[in-house]
């Protein structure tokens, strides 16, 4: 599924994405109708590939980066 990444989506959001995609990979199902927009994969390599993307969204996601990293340092005195 290629998802802009100027698109935000909560993680529930991603992870119902996910999890309906891993479904109709089960299933057999090369293409997926989310609303008025369908996607058609070409392969199943394709639908792993975006599967792996969700998911590395959806840990983003639930691990935000730190906004501030504060160094000290010393001399050893």
């Amino acid at each position: 599924m290629n998802i802009p990444s100027s698109l935000y989506m909560t993680r529930e959001h991603l992870i119902e994405l996910r999890d309906k995609l891993i479904l109709e990979r089960a299933r057999g199902v090369r293409s997926l109708q989310q609303g008025e927009e369908k996607v058609e994969y070409r392969s199943d390599a394709e639908m792993a590939a975006a599967i792996i993307d969700l998911e590395a969204r959806i840990n983003r996601a639930s691990n935000p980066r730190p906004t501030t990293i504060r160094f000290s340092s010393s001399k050893g005195f």
